[in-house]
């Protein structure tokens, strides 16, 4: 069934991407589940494969540098809040840390046809991209809460994370296609 199934490329790709999207976000969901006190906590998960703190630690450095950069002082409290030196502050959720958007485009990738030299560029490219979109708009968010300014259109700004990494991951996947076709011509004399 499965030799069947790979004779149709583009429904090979479809399941294989399914699966990979339902692996990667299942387990996130298990890390962030099997890391938070409670029923279920795993003090070795917590500490050893906790991936989600991690990208929440780095979500908060890299707000602090582009906070920084536009001429605010800012200082981290525990349970990830950012704030801004004589300010409000924001705290950086499970939800915002985007483990939604980066499964969906590293399943995309690994889904795909690639090497793996091409496949590892790839996903560094796709994630770098969606957390640098991440840690702007985790900043715009600290700089619009202390400055009183309201969400463009009054949409969400979980709502307009997604919107522009969707778009970037959409772009990202016509250069990975184009990038792949072109490495894949043969060449005629």
């Amino acid at each position: 069934m499965i030799k069947k199934l790979k004779q149709n490329a583009f429904l090979w790709f479809v399941i294989k991407f399914i699966l990979i999207f339902g692996f990667l976000y299942l387990s996130c969901l298990a890390i962030i589940g099997l890391a938070a006190p409670g029923k279920l906590y795993s003090p070795f998960v917590e500490k050893y494969l906790n991936v989600i703190s991690w990208i929440t630690y780095t979500l908060l450095w890299g707000t602090k540098i582009f906070v920084n950069i536009l001429g605010y002082d800012t200082y981290t409290l525990p349970n990830f809040i950012i704030r801004i030196v004589d300010g409000t502050g924001v705290r950086i959720a499970y939800d915002c840390v985007g483990y939604g958007v980066m499964s969906f485009w590293s399943a995309l990738v690994i889904a795909y046809d690639l090497k793996f030299k091409a496949m590892m560029k790839w996903l560094v490219i796709g994630l770098i991209l969606l957390w640098l979109i991440n840690v702007v708009r985790i900043g715009l968010l600290l700089l619009a809460y202390n400055k009183g300014w309201g969400m463009p259109l009054d949409i969400d700004h979980h709502t307009w994370f997604n919107i522009v990494a969707y778009l970037t991951i959409f772009l990202l996947m016509y250069a990975l296609d184009k990038s792949n076709k072109n490495s894949n011509k043969t060449k005629t004399a």
